[in-house]
């Protein structure tokens, strides 16, 4: 009588294994969605859109100091946002700035796993109008960020308003979503390597 309870249960264990092993896959593949589903959603809500339509969100050029406009001010309010395992936040938390004015912000990040990770931010603004208007000169997010396990790191945002921004903008939110996007620990992968190597049998000349 229990040879067939213990065949039953070893049944259950192995779809108990598939299923965690699906789910295992799932998580692994969500991870790799993260950002698209990210943009998607924002721009279906039309919350903090994101600017990664032709032309918006990517490297412009400086502009002439000429081009300022010194009767206007814009508060730029800077916001942070964790999806992995970062600390991540605005070294300040606004700034006041004339459209045209070149200016610049630093984030900082640190990876608190004890494993490398690629990662890779992504801006979004409010109010939606904003977007076109927001230019950057220089940019962390234009492209991964590797981080070492541990490693703090702090990354600079260059950037100006253009001066045709709209009057009735007065405020502006940068927001910035750090997400992971995949990582491995190389040591780690060597040293599995060497174990591996060390445990074959020596074999004859």
């Amino acid at each position: 009588m229990e040879e067939p309870q213990h065949s039953s249960i070893r049944l259950l264990n192995k779809q108990m294994l598939g299923k965690l092993c699906i789910i295992a896959v799932m998580m692994f593949g969500f991870g790799y969605l993260l950002v698209p589903l990210y943009k998607q959603i924002c721009e279906i809500t039309g919350i903090n859109i994101l600017a990664f339509q032709e032309g918006e969100g990517m490297k412009v050029k400086p502009i002439d100091n000429s081009q300022i406009d010194r009767s206007r001010t814009i508060t730029v309010e800077f916001d942070a946002n964790a999806q992995g395992p970062f600390r991540f936040r605005p070294t300040v938390n606004s700034m006041t700035v004339h459209p045209g004015e070149m200016a610049q912000v630093l984030y900082e990040v640190v990876n608190t796993q004890q494993r490398s990770v690629e990662a890779q931010a992504i801006p979004s603004y409010a109010p939606q109008q904003a977007a076109a208007h927001f230019k950057k000169v220089e940019c962390f997010c234009f492209q991964q960020q590797t981080m070492t396990a541990g490693q703090a790191r702090q990354m600079p945002v260059v950037f100006y308003l253009d001066p045709a921004l709209p009057k009735d903008v007065k405020t502006i939110t940068l927001s910035y979503t750090f997400f992971d996007i995949g990582g491995f620990d190389k040591n780690a992968e060597n040293r599995k390597a060497e174990k591996v190597e060390a445990g074959k049998p020596a074999t004859a000349g």
